[in-house]
């Protein structure tokens, strides 16, 4: 099984956001950010989702355990709907790569648990302040 763990990191005005993502299991552990841009918090929280779904399908077809501290994009993901219209593609592009993996669920974690992935989008974040 694959723990993917998703963060996002937002500052300034206008706000500007950065993502990270850290993937372990099945032999594997990769640490991954990107600078997001203009972008609220919310939108670069599934940002993050869609792209450490990506990187972990190249990783493994099989179980994937998305871990994350942001209760919006999990209850979306878990409900498979939301009404914001800004989220609606990245959440419909998160659940299409979920159908790739044999078990993909998501799990709301507390900020202290998601420390790696939230370490990378911060660090991303400061690099292009």
């Amino acid at each position: 099984m694959l723990e993917v763990f998703i963060d996002a990191a937002t500052a300034g005005t206008p706000k500007v956001s950065a993502v990270g993502v850290f993937i372990r299991g099945e032999g594997h552990q990769v640490r991954w950010s990107e600078y997001v841009g203009e972008m609220d918090n919310h939108m670069a929280e599934f940002t993050a989702l869609v792209k450490g779904l990506q990187l972990a399908k190249d990783l493994s077809s099989g179980m994937v355990s998305i871990k994350s501290d942001s209760q919006v994009t999990v209850d979306a993901f878990d409900r498979g709907f939301t009404k914001n219209p800004n989220f609606k593609p990245l959440l419909e592009e998160a659940l299409s790569l979920a159908k790739e993996f044999d078990f993909c669920f998501i799990k709301w974690i507390p900020d202290s648990q998601n420390k790696a992935a939230d370490d990378l989008a911060r660090k991303e974040l400061r690099a292009h302040k």
